[in-house]
Protein backbone atom coordinates (compact mmCIF):
# COMPACT_ATOMS: atom_id res chain seq x y z
CA UNK A 1 0.00 0.00 0.00
CA UNK A 2 0.95 3.81 -0.47
CA UNK A 3 2.38 5.80 2.34
CA UNK A 4 0.74 8.73 3.62
CA UNK A 5 3.04 10.95 1.80
CA UNK A 6 2.29 9.18 -1.76
CA UNK A 7 -1.25 9.41 -0.84
CA UNK A 8 -0.65 13.34 -0.32
CA UNK A 9 1.34 13.54 -3.53
CA UNK A 10 -1.00 11.49 -5.46
CA UNK A 11 -4.30 14.04 -4.38
CA UNK A 12 -1.95 17.06 -5.32
CA UNK A 13 -1.64 15.44 -8.84
CA UNK A 14 -4.62 15.31 -9.16
CA UNK A 15 -5.40 18.89 -7.87
CA UNK A 16 -2.58 20.33 -10.38
CA UNK A 17 -4.59 18.35 -13.12
CA UNK A 18 -7.61 19.82 -12.70
CA UNK A 19 -6.61 23.31 -12.40
CA UNK A 20 -4.65 22.53 -15.98
CA UNK A 21 -7.83 21.00 -17.01
CA UNK A 22 -9.82 23.84 -16.11
CA UNK A 23 -7.38 26.51 -17.65
CA UNK A 24 -6.84 24.63 -21.32
CA UNK A 25 -9.36 22.19 -22.16
CA UNK A 26 -13.08 23.76 -23.79
CA UNK A 27 -15.03 21.14 -22.21
CA UNK A 28 -13.82 21.39 -18.81
CA UNK A 29 -13.65 25.01 -19.09
CA UNK A 30 -17.52 25.36 -19.60
CA UNK A 31 -18.54 23.20 -17.36
CA UNK A 32 -20.89 24.63 -14.12
CA UNK A 33 -22.07 22.84 -10.84
CA UNK A 34 -25.22 22.28 -13.32
CA UNK A 35 -23.97 20.64 -16.19
CA UNK A 36 -21.88 18.52 -13.84
CA UNK A 37 -24.86 17.56 -11.65
CA UNK A 38 -26.60 14.60 -13.81
CA UNK A 39 -22.72 12.84 -14.47
CA UNK A 40 -22.15 13.27 -10.82
CA UNK A 41 -25.35 11.13 -10.17
CA UNK A 42 -24.68 8.61 -12.62
CA UNK A 43 -20.88 8.28 -11.68
CA UNK A 44 -22.31 7.54 -7.94
CA UNK A 45 -24.72 4.43 -9.46
CA UNK A 46 -22.13 3.37 -11.29
CA UNK A 47 -19.55 3.07 -8.18
CA UNK A 48 -22.85 1.64 -6.58
CA UNK A 49 -22.96 -1.31 -9.59
CA UNK A 50 -19.24 -2.31 -9.03
CA UNK A 51 -19.46 -2.39 -5.23
CA UNK A 52 -22.75 -4.78 -5.86
CA UNK A 53 -20.66 -6.51 -8.16
CA UNK A 54 -17.68 -7.00 -6.16
CA UNK A 55 -15.27 -6.09 -8.32
CA UNK A 56 -12.55 -3.88 -6.60
CA UNK A 57 -11.14 -3.04 -9.18
CA UNK A 58 -14.27 -1.25 -11.31
CA UNK A 59 -14.62 0.46 -7.51
CA UNK A 60 -10.89 1.84 -7.40
CA UNK A 61 -11.67 3.27 -10.80
CA UNK A 62 -14.90 4.46 -10.14
CA UNK A 63 -13.68 6.07 -6.75
CA UNK A 64 -11.59 8.24 -8.98
CA UNK A 65 -14.26 9.40 -11.26
CA UNK A 66 -16.32 10.39 -8.13
CA UNK A 67 -13.54 12.02 -6.41
CA UNK A 68 -12.59 14.10 -9.79
CA UNK A 69 -16.12 15.29 -9.59
CA UNK A 70 -15.54 16.36 -6.19
CA UNK A 71 -12.28 18.08 -6.86
CA UNK A 72 -14.35 19.82 -9.95
CA UNK A 73 -16.77 21.24 -7.29
CA UNK A 74 -14.45 22.57 -5.30
CA UNK A 75 -12.28 24.46 -8.38
CA UNK A 76 -15.22 25.66 -9.60
CA UNK A 77 -16.16 26.96 -5.53
CA UNK A 78 -12.69 28.55 -5.70
CA UNK A 79 -13.41 30.40 -8.71
CA UNK A 80 -16.43 32.59 -7.14
CA UNK A 81 -14.49 32.93 -3.62
CA UNK A 82 -17.11 30.64 -2.29
CA UNK A 83 -14.68 28.15 -1.09
CA UNK A 84 -12.37 25.48 -2.05
CA UNK A 85 -11.04 21.97 -1.61
CA UNK A 86 -9.56 22.98 1.69
CA UNK A 87 -12.97 24.41 3.18
CA UNK A 88 -14.38 21.35 2.33
CA UNK A 89 -11.75 18.95 3.51
CA UNK A 90 -11.71 20.88 7.01
CA UNK A 91 -15.37 21.41 7.33
CA UNK A 92 -16.26 17.64 7.14
CA UNK A 93 -13.01 17.05 9.70
CA UNK A 94 -14.87 19.07 11.98
CA UNK A 95 -18.13 17.77 11.45
CA UNK A 96 -16.57 14.45 11.64
CA UNK A 97 -15.16 15.10 15.09
CA UNK A 98 -17.83 17.40 17.09
CA UNK A 99 -20.61 14.30 15.90
CA UNK A 100 -17.86 11.72 17.40
CA UNK A 101 -17.94 12.95 21.11
CA UNK A 102 -16.89 8.87 22.09
CA UNK A 103 -13.69 9.10 20.24
CA UNK A 104 -12.72 13.28 20.53
CA UNK A 105 -14.44 14.13 23.73
CA UNK A 106 -16.19 12.51 27.28
CA UNK A 107 -19.11 10.87 25.84
CA UNK A 108 -19.28 7.18 26.78
CA UNK A 109 -21.64 4.35 24.16
CA UNK A 110 -22.24 1.41 24.59
CA UNK A 111 -22.92 0.08 21.05
CA UNK A 112 -23.29 1.45 17.07
CA UNK A 113 -27.16 2.09 17.98
CA UNK A 114 -26.13 4.30 20.80
CA UNK A 115 -23.67 6.03 18.23
CA UNK A 116 -26.37 6.64 15.44
CA UNK A 117 -29.03 7.91 18.54
CA UNK A 118 -26.50 10.22 19.51
CA UNK A 119 -25.83 10.93 15.95
CA UNK A 120 -28.45 12.41 15.07
CA UNK A 121 -29.33 14.00 17.80
CA UNK A 122 -26.34 16.40 17.70
CA UNK A 123 -27.82 17.30 14.04
CA UNK A 124 -30.55 18.79 15.88
CA UNK A 125 -28.58 20.62 18.55
CA UNK A 126 -26.85 21.81 15.41
CA UNK A 127 -29.97 23.83 13.90
CA UNK A 128 -31.70 21.42 11.89
CA UNK A 129 -35.24 21.49 12.66
CA UNK A 130 -36.39 17.55 11.64
CA UNK A 131 -34.33 14.49 11.70
CA UNK A 132 -35.69 14.10 8.58
CA UNK A 133 -34.23 17.59 7.05
CA UNK A 134 -31.43 15.63 5.89
CA UNK A 135 -33.06 12.91 3.61
CA UNK A 136 -32.60 14.43 -0.12
CA UNK A 137 -35.71 14.67 -1.99
CA UNK A 138 -34.25 13.65 -5.09
CA UNK A 139 -33.71 10.17 -3.74
CA UNK A 140 -35.39 6.92 -5.47
CA UNK A 141 -38.53 6.74 -3.00
CA UNK A 142 -37.21 2.89 -2.11
CA UNK A 143 -33.83 4.38 -1.03
CA UNK A 144 -35.33 7.48 0.63
CA UNK A 145 -38.13 5.02 2.78
CA UNK A 146 -34.86 3.14 3.47
CA UNK A 147 -33.02 6.49 5.03
CA UNK A 148 -35.87 7.62 6.74
CA UNK A 149 -37.06 4.49 9.12
CA UNK A 150 -33.16 4.70 9.77
CA UNK A 151 -32.99 7.99 10.76
CA UNK A 152 -36.36 7.94 13.12
CA UNK A 153 -35.25 4.83 14.56
CA UNK A 154 -31.87 6.83 15.27
CA UNK A 155 -34.07 8.83 17.75
CA UNK A 156 -36.31 6.24 19.17
CA UNK A 157 -39.37 5.99 16.71
CA UNK A 158 -39.20 2.47 16.59
CA UNK A 159 -41.03 -0.94 16.56
CA UNK A 160 -38.94 -3.40 19.15
CA UNK A 161 -39.15 -6.57 17.80
CA UNK A 162 -39.00 -7.87 14.01
CA UNK A 163 -42.14 -9.79 14.79
CA UNK A 164 -44.14 -6.55 15.44
CA UNK A 165 -42.84 -5.60 12.09
CA UNK A 166 -43.86 -8.38 10.76
CA UNK A 167 -47.45 -8.88 12.17
CA UNK A 168 -47.65 -4.92 10.34
CA UNK A 169 -46.84 -5.62 7.06
CA UNK A 170 -49.48 -8.74 7.33
CA UNK A 171 -52.27 -5.81 8.28
CA UNK A 172 -50.82 -3.92 5.34
CA UNK A 173 -51.18 -6.61 3.04
CA UNK A 174 -54.94 -7.16 4.23
CA UNK A 175 -55.67 -3.56 3.54
CA UNK A 176 -54.09 -3.97 0.48
CA UNK A 177 -56.21 -6.89 -0.58
CA UNK A 178 -59.29 -5.48 0.50
CA UNK A 179 -58.83 -2.41 -1.54
CA UNK A 180 -58.00 -4.32 -4.55
CA UNK A 181 -61.39 -6.59 -3.88
CA UNK A 182 -63.07 -2.79 -3.94
CA UNK A 183 -61.33 -1.75 -6.82
CA UNK A 184 -60.42 1.53 -6.07
CA UNK A 185 -57.71 2.37 -8.38
CA UNK A 186 -56.06 5.37 -6.20
CA UNK A 187 -56.42 3.22 -2.55
CA UNK A 188 -55.12 1.01 -4.04
CA UNK A 189 -51.94 2.41 -5.18
CA UNK A 190 -51.90 4.24 -1.44
CA UNK A 191 -51.89 0.59 0.46
CA UNK A 192 -49.55 -0.71 -2.29
CA UNK A 193 -47.25 2.22 -0.96
CA UNK A 194 -47.91 1.24 2.85
CA UNK A 195 -46.91 -2.43 2.08
CA UNK A 196 -43.64 -1.55 -0.05
CA UNK A 197 -43.00 0.87 3.01
CA UNK A 198 -43.75 -2.01 6.10
CA UNK A 199 -41.33 -4.27 3.75
CA UNK A 200 -38.46 -2.10 3.75
CA UNK A 201 -38.94 -1.39 7.54
CA UNK A 202 -39.10 -5.11 7.85
CA UNK A 203 -35.71 -5.75 5.67
CA UNK A 204 -33.73 -3.14 8.28
CA UNK A 205 -34.95 -5.22 11.31
CA UNK A 206 -33.66 -8.18 9.43
CA UNK A 207 -30.28 -5.98 8.94
CA UNK A 208 -30.88 -6.33 4.90
CA UNK A 209 -30.23 -3.49 2.84
CA UNK A 210 -34.27 -3.78 0.97
CA UNK A 211 -31.91 -1.78 -2.57
CA UNK A 212 -28.92 -4.08 -2.16
CA UNK A 213 -31.31 -6.90 -2.02
CA UNK A 214 -33.36 -5.64 -4.90
CA UNK A 215 -30.94 -5.36 -7.36
CA UNK A 216 -29.59 -8.74 -6.52
CA UNK A 217 -33.03 -10.10 -7.99
CA UNK A 218 -32.65 -7.78 -10.64
CA UNK A 219 -29.50 -9.21 -11.65
CA UNK A 220 -30.25 -12.62 -11.15
CA UNK A 221 -33.81 -12.62 -13.60
CA UNK A 222 -31.79 -10.99 -15.74
CA UNK A 223 -28.90 -13.24 -16.04
CA UNK A 224 -31.98 -16.05 -16.41
CA UNK A 225 -34.06 -14.69 -18.68
CA UNK A 226 -30.61 -13.96 -21.14
CA UNK A 227 -30.05 -17.71 -20.37
CA UNK A 228 -33.48 -18.26 -21.32
CA UNK A 229 -33.40 -16.03 -24.64
CA UNK A 230 -30.17 -17.87 -25.77
CA UNK A 231 -31.47 -21.39 -25.32
CA UNK A 232 -34.30 -19.59 -27.39
CA UNK A 233 -32.02 -18.59 -30.31
CA UNK A 234 -30.32 -21.65 -30.30
CA UNK A 235 -33.33 -23.86 -31.32
CA UNK A 236 -34.26 -20.73 -33.44
CA UNK A 237 -37.58 -20.06 -31.97
CA UNK A 238 -38.60 -16.78 -30.82
CA UNK A 239 -40.01 -16.39 -27.45
CA UNK A 240 -43.37 -15.82 -28.47
CA UNK A 241 -44.17 -18.78 -30.50
CA UNK A 242 -42.85 -20.83 -27.28
CA UNK A 243 -45.29 -21.58 -24.26
CA UNK A 244 -44.96 -20.66 -20.83
CA UNK A 245 -43.92 -24.63 -19.64
CA UNK A 246 -41.35 -24.70 -22.23
CA UNK A 247 -39.70 -21.26 -21.06
CA UNK A 248 -39.89 -22.75 -17.88
CA UNK A 249 -37.30 -25.63 -18.81
CA UNK A 250 -35.13 -23.43 -19.66
CA UNK A 251 -35.61 -21.21 -16.87
CA UNK A 252 -35.16 -23.90 -14.58
CA UNK A 253 -31.87 -24.93 -16.01
CA UNK A 254 -30.99 -21.45 -15.66
CA UNK A 255 -31.42 -21.37 -11.71
CA UNK A 256 -29.10 -24.32 -11.91
CA UNK A 257 -25.95 -22.28 -13.08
Amino acid sequence: MNSRKDQLQAFDRLLTIMDELREKCPWDKKQTMQTLRHLTIEETYELGDAILDNDLDEVKGELGDLLLHIVFYAKIGSETNDFDIADVLNQICEKLISRHPHIYGDVDVADEEEVKRNWENLKLKEGKKSVLQGVPKSLPALVKANRIQDKVAGVGFDWEEPQQVFEKLKEELEELQHEVTEDNADKIEAEFGDVLFSMINYARFLNVNPENALERTNKKFINRFQYLEGKAKEKGIALKDMTLGEMDVFWEEAKLL
